[in-house]
């Protein structure tokens, strides 16, 4: 495709300074076709060739009523639709006929919006990204409620959109604006609107609970008619392109610090738009006295949830583990949550407290509910160790009982019997502690000496104590042993038979020879 500019210049070398084709073709970069053509066009002109009427004909009508219908149809819907009607033509000549007949978009011309002092606040969320907290990953969203009449801006980042933040930002905004406005107008969200049909309109539960507590009216848009709440819209554009871009900030606290800075220096100190002689700090102290009052007592905008704990003494929620005290598991339980704090309650008693982690996989403990854990345990290792000391030695039992008598410890004196049980076994420490309890000696140092004793009176070498990993799976293992008379009477029918069978004990030996 050559250029108008080009032609000229191709004309005037050939037939003004009588140049060759070639020549001018080498001269200027083009291929001699485009060189002839631009000198003898009819040269490449068919005059035999006569267009014939094209496929697409006998269907205009039917597409210039559709498209008048539907003006954003889309041509291959079109061709589908032509297609059973039998059209044979291409889809590319039919997008080139739809090109040149598709009713242009019309561009709707809107009502300059008017409203009176306190009178109305548009209300919606922004989004700005991802921050990273710890390991997790949030969205960054922004509240922001504009007063219609004086431009007055209350925003708010936080780190999700639940209702309940959502409903946390009313009250926040209501506070810092000293007084509600009578309306507040919506977009279609899920937190305000549960159900539409044309004008009639299902509103959320705790969004109508929140219009009665402040006595405001929530009007929600028309749909797909963003251009209603406009104030709001371009305020936030407004905090993205010169609040929000190039800011560094190290908390959300942080941040919203600025932001409440922004909004004081910024935006209060500007013209309110249509009226040169005020700023919009000056609009709002006017307009405050034309908001409702606030209600005595703030509304509770907590995040209720009833649940139930499972084995282990945590509760989820957030992407967090909190704990709760031991005793509490597998029951129900209520967690209220804020903004900064998670409570737990047991009916109407408060059985935890934490600050809310907004980080993601942390478990949240309390010392109090770690050290009452640990105490349980603690007793219920003393008990399953006291159950296998009497299951071994028949004499433990009054022997434990004479060391609590006498004022003795008997975690400890429990603990020092288990090590010498394994050490000697059961026999031998059964008869050291029935030779300690007839010399009145009832302590655990007093049987190891008796131990020794008899260890010595035998010849026998001193025991080793087995040294064990610190994996708790196994350093912390009970073995209780058993009564092993059924296989001393089986033992004893089958000596019955004429076959000779070892001696067996009544009880295991953990005694072992190192000779």
């Amino acid at each position: 495709m050559i250029t108008p500019e080009q032609r000229v210049q191709i004309r005037r070398l050939y037939f003004a300074e009588h140049w060759k084709v070639g020549t001018i073709a080498a001269e200027l970069g083009l291929h001699r076709d485009a060189v002839t053509l631009a000198l003898e066009p009819q040269r490449f002109t068919n005059r035999r060739y006569t267009p014939s009427a094209p496929l697409i004909e006998p269907y205009q009508p039917f597409i210039e009523q559709t498209l008048e219908q539907y003006p954003r149809l889309r041509s291959t819907r079109l061709f589908e639709m032509l297609v059973d009607r039998g059209y044979k033509g291409s889809v590319c000549a039919l997008r080139r006929h739809v090109a040149k007949v598709r009713p242009a978009s019309r561009h709707e011309a809107f009502f300059k919006l008017n409203t009176l002092a306190g009178e109305q606040a548009q209300v919606d969320w922004g989004s700005f990204g991802k921050l990273r907290i710890g390991c997790g990953v949030r969205s960054l969203s922004c509240f922001v409620l504009v007063l219609a009449w004086s431009r007055a801006t209350f925003a708010r980042f936080t780190l999700d959109q639940t209702l309940e933040s959502f409903l946390r930002c009313h009250a926040a905004a209501f506070e810092a604006l000293r007084g509600v406005p009578r309306s507040i107008l919506y977009d279609n969200l899920k937190s305000v609107v549960l159900e539409r049909q044309g004008d009639l309109v299902r509103f959320h539960p705790q969004i109508l609970e929140l219009a009665g507590h402040y006595h405001f009216a929530p009007k929600p848009v028309g749909i797909a008619r963003g251009n209603e709440k406009g104030r709001v819209e371009k305020r936030i554009r407004d905090l993205r392109e010169s609040f929000f871009a190039a800011r560094d900030f190290s908390t959300l606290d942080d941040l919203n610090r600025q932001l409440d800075e922004w909004i004081r220096r910024v935006v209060n100190a500007r013209l309110v738009p249509g009226d040169s002689s005020r700023t919009v700090e000056q609009a709002l102290t006017e307009e405050r006295e034309r908001l409702l009052p606030l209600p005595e007592h703030a509304f509770e905008h907590d995040y209720v949830r009833a649940t139930r704990s499972g084995k282990q003494p945590y509760l989820r929620f957030d992407r967090n583990d909190y704990s709760i005290p031991h005793t509490l598991v597998r029951k129900p339980l209520t967690l209220v949550a804020s903004d900064t704090h998670v409570r737990i309650f047991d009916g109407n008693i408060e059985v935890a407290h934490h600050c809310r982690s907004w980080d993601t996989g942390k478990q949240i403990e309390s010392e109090a509910h770690l050290q009452g854990l640990a105490d349980e345990k603690r007793k219920a290792r003393e008990y399953r160790g006291r159950n296998r000391l009497n299951a071994a030695c028949a004499n433990a039992t009054d022997f434990l009982g004479h060391v609590a008598l006498h004022g003795g410890h008997l975690g400890g004196t429990t603990s020092r019997l288990l090590r010498l049980l394994d050490q000697y076994g059961p026999e031998e420490l059964n008869a050291s502690i029935a030779t300690a309890q007839v010399r009145g000696a009832f302590d655990a140092q007093s049987v190891a000496h008796v131990l020794d004793q008899r260890r010595r009176a035998r010849g026998a070498p001193v025991p080793i104590q087995a040294v064990l990993p610190d994996d708790p799976r196994i350093r912390d293992l009970v073995l209780i042993p058993h009564s092993l008379d059924r296989y001393d009477r089986l033992a004893a029918a089958s000596g019955s038979c004429g076959e000779e069978m070892p001696p067996s004990s009544t009880q295991p030996s953990r005694e072992v020879d190192h000779d």
